[in-house]
């Protein structure tokens, strides 16, 4: 079976190269130009000479993923949907702000996590995403950019940030996780740096140390709820790994200096909207340098949920800010074309 070089970091590629007789020097240009929106054929590579185009040819090829929907919202916000080689489909958001664009990037078709508030936790698991496709992802979507008529002078400008915040649970795809991370990130490559990644995750308590201990990257936390009856009952992996274990994984995470955990809450009608959820939630992040983000509940048809009133949310934003904590509510961009937190599902359910 043909090795995909868009699985493989530049180490990876470096060792495939001598196993299959080439200069392993020369795979530092094939690597560098694999990963640039628009170039997908090794017979059109013409950065190495034609005799190493044709034993590549012979031992590898270079996967992509096609859009077959792209969506725009009326907030900028493009969603698109992919799919696979073997006919399985996610999505993957494109949210514009002053200046940048952020990448809400994929890393499982479907999820096991179970949330109740979550679309895509309706759709179970399928099965995790290749490193190819969670890269290929990013050089669709900045080759969607450049068709479009975006410009800039190096390709790792079209996209600002990256937000694992997609279908599925980065850390359950640990291993292809940071592959793609180690290939983003790459000089060579894209050249994402750590503050312009950030990974979220619902709690899966001993991958965020591994994760903390194997690259360095920004973490999301999905909370939801202060205490563990509430979030037993949104969240399913917290019968497993219960808020303290997760707080305590948070406060032993490795961080730069001024750096922080985002942490991420969602506000559901008269189930985690109190002020003295407000209040508990204050006195369970101590010890922990982070920023909260408020995100109103995005009704759905298919959801028993509702958002709470503004009056209700402001007054929690209020006691946290109180208490010495960063903290911003954030009104998902897309919502009108279900691009929004919770809303990705490639499938009806």
């Amino acid at each position: 079976m043909k090795i995909d070089l868009r699985n493989l970091t530049a180490d990876q590629m470096a060792d495939l190269f001598t196993k299959i007789g080439l200069p392993p020097e020369r795979s530092e240009h094939v690597f560098s130009w694999l990963f640039r929106p628009g170039n997908e054929d090794i017979a059109r590579m013409d950065i190495v000479k034609r005799e190493i185009r044709e034993i590549l040819l012979d031992n590898a090829v270079i996967s992509q993923i096609n859009a077959y929907r792209i969506e725009t919202s009326h907030d900028g916000s493009v969603k698109f949907g992919f799919q696979l080689h073997d006919g399985e489909k996610i999505e993957s958001v494109l949210i514009p702000g002053p200046n940048r664009h952020t990448l809400c990037v994929s890393s499982q078709v479907g999820c096991a996590m179970g949330c109740r508030f979550c679309l895509t936790g309706g759709m179970g698991f399928i099965r995790n995403l290749e490193p190819a496709e969670i890269v290929g992802q990013v050089i669709a979507v900045m080759a969607y950019m450049v068709q479009s008529g975006v410009v800039r002078s190096t390709p790792r400008e079209l996209i600002n940030n990256l937000v694992f915040m997609g279908m599925g649970e980065p850390l359950a795809n640990f291993d292809h996780l940071l592959t793609a991370l180690d290939i983003l990130m790459d000089s060579k490559g894209l050249e994402f740096t750590e503050r312009r990644i950030t990974v979220s995750t619902c709690g899966i308590v001993p991958r965020i140390k591994d994760l903390g201990e194997s690259i360095r990257v920004n973490l999301a936390i999905s909370l939801h709820a202060a205490d563990d009856d509430t979030r037993d009952q949104l969240m399913p992996v917290n019968r497993t790994y219960p808020i303290n274990m997760l707080l305590n994984a948070c406060r032993d995470y490795p961080l730069a200096p001024g750096k922080v955990i985002l942490i991420e809450y969602i506000l559901f009608q008269g189930i985690n909207d109190s002020e003295a959820a407000a209040k508990l939630l204050a006195t369970q992040l101590q010890g922990i340098p982070c920023r909260i983000n408020l995100m109103p509940f995005n009704v759905s048809d298919a959801l028993p949920y509702r958002c709470p009133e503004q009056q209700t949310i402001k007054t929690f934003q209020r006691i946290l800010r109180q208490a010495g904590y960063t903290t911003l509510i954030r009104n998902s961009r897309g919502a009108d074309i279900s691009a929004a937190c919770g809303q990705l599902a490639s499938q009806s359910i």
